[in-house]
Order: structure tokens, then C-alpha cells, then sequence
């Protein structure tokens, strides 16, 4: 057996006090996350955390840092997820974009929303995203290399 770990981006976006997720149904249940998603063949990271962030929410993203690398392995699934989850503000929104189809909506919640809706996120990354990003974790851009 080959393991094959998923890579996956991830967006922390904080504007007045509220963050930027999505609602989306993953098995039939309404969970919460960031916007965030797989990287496609010949896609950087960076790319692929602007791309995800604007199919998910219509919101532009211009990443600002890397919060942190984290590895996580999915409980049931058995399946390993590297998430690089970046930071960054929103540029522009286009109101009339169609998001992605398990994507109810995005909303903007406040630290204390997103703790309290705990169970209903997709995976602990969620939280532990939100958490490094206030603690000050920033790391360049340039740490990344194609």
C-alpha cells in the first residue's frame, strides 16, 4: 500500500472582528470551516488558497502569511490531510458568483461563534487554524518555493 497524503489549503481571514467561513454539507450534515480545499496538479499553495477562497465564498483573497503547516489524520477515513493554512485580507466580493456546490454560504462569525459552534466543524483544524493565527503565528510567504 502507497500512502499518499491529501494536501489541502486553508484561508484565516479577520475582518471587524469576524472570520470568514463557509457553511457546507459533507455528508449530509451542515459543518463548518474555512475556506479551504485541495491543491490541484501544477497549482501552488498560495494559488490554490486564492482560488479556493474565491469558489467558495466569491470573496478575492490576498494571502499575507502562512500560519502554519498541520498534519492531521481523519479518524474514520484513516486518510492522512497536510493543511498549509494561510492568512490574508479580501479584496473585492462578487455577489453574484455561484459558489461551490457543497457550499451552503459563507458567513462571518466572531471568535466566540466559532467556538461555540465547535461540533459542528469539519475537523479540529478548524479551531486550532483560528487559534495559531491570533497567538501571532506568521510566517513568510517566502518560505514557500515552487
Amino acid at each position: 500500500m502507497i500512502w499518499k497524503p491529501r494536501t489541502t489549503v486553508a484561508a484565516v481571514v479577520e475582518q471587524d472582528s469576524r472570520f470568514l467561513l463557509v457553511e457546507e454539507e459533507i455528508n449530509g450534515e451542515m459543518t463548518l470551516n474555512q475556506p479551504a480545499g485541495h491543491l490541484e496538479p501544477d497549482e501552488s499553495l498560495i494559488d490554490a488558497a486564492i482560488r479556493e477562497t474565491q469558489e467558495e465564498t466569491a470573496w478575492q483573497l490576498q494571502p499575507e502569511a502562512l500560519v502554519g503547516i498541520y498534519r492531521w489524520i481523519h479518524p474514520r477515513k484513516n486518510e492522512t490531510y497536510i493543511r498549509y493554512c494561510f492568512c490574508g485580507a479580501v479584496t473585492q466580493h462578487n455577489p453574484h458568483q455561484e459558489l461551490d456546490g457543497d457550499i451552503h454560504r459563507a458567513v462571518w462569525l466572531t471568535l466566540d461563534e466559532i467556538r461555540a459552534s465547535q461540533n459542528r466543524h469539519r475537523s479540529p483544524l478548524v479551531l486550532q487554524c483560528f487559534e495559531d493565527y491570533l497567538s501571532g503565528h506568521r510566517y513568510s510567504l517566502d518560505l514557500l518555493r515552487n
